[in-house]
């Protein structure tokens, strides 16, 4: 039975866009139970009902305090049976009590290459630090803001580059890769957490991504 996804979106959800053909595809054994923004006028809402996926919205205008926010989230994850959270542009800190509730079960993409250049403007601040190689890093979630074990890693050259927003949509075609290879090695059979490494078990001695598998 295929693994159930809750992806979180606050905008376009392009890496979104990306599990979700992942899944259809076949290179992800999972299915996207349903995809939760924070924000009515986010545009990967309308991408994901035309595509048959449940959508639903919870603005955090809406309650008191952050927990509460997140445990309506946790509760319509539940009802759908969500096994694994995606954070896929979501734009809010999660509380601890949502961590707790799927622990070692979130994902989230960070445009820079961990630990290097956390936070909101990591292609930006990459740039103006004059790096030659960025990249993204798909990371376990943990307690701290873009800390968690390392998944993957996809790197790019900055060289060519005129500005931030260049760096950002260069790198932003390498997250559409890195999110549904993470998934694929994630789902794909046994691992742990050593340290701060992510183990894959023994299945061989390398997993192919999916870029590996359509060449």
């Amino acid at each position: 039975m295929a693994t159930k996804l809750g992806i979180l979106i606050s905008g376009r959800g392009s890496n979104m866009q990306s599990i979700v053909r992942a899944c259809a595809s076949g290179d992800i054994p999972a299915e996207v139970a349903v995809v939760i923004s924070n924000r009515a006028d986010a545009a990967g809402l309308r991408w994901a009902a035309d595509h048959g996926i449940p959508t639903a919205v919870f603005s955090h205008k809406d309650f008191g305090t952050r927990e509460e926010h997140d445990s309506a989230i946790v509760n319509r994850l539940a009802e759908a049976g969500v096994e694994w959270v995606c954070l896929a542009g979501y734009m809010r800190l999660l509380s601890q009590a949502f961590i707790t509730d799927f622990p070692n079960r979130i994902l989230n993409i960070h445009p820079s290459l961990l630990p290097s250049f956390p936070g909101l403007h990591g292609q930006r601040d990459a740039f103006e630090y004059g790096v030659a190689v960025s990249g993204c890093t798909v990371h376990i979630v943990d307690l701290e803001l873009d800390h968690g074990p390392i998944v993957v890693q996809r790197a790019v050259p900055v060289e060519g580059c005129s500005d931030a927003d260049a760096l950002a949509a260069r790198i932003l075609t390498e997250e559409h890769k890195a999110y549904p290879e993470a998934l694929a090695r994630l789902l794909g059979g046994a691992w742990s957490i050593v340290g701060r490494r992510v183990i894959l078990a023994s299945r061989d001695a390398h997993v192919p991504s999916v870029a590996d598998r359509h060449n």
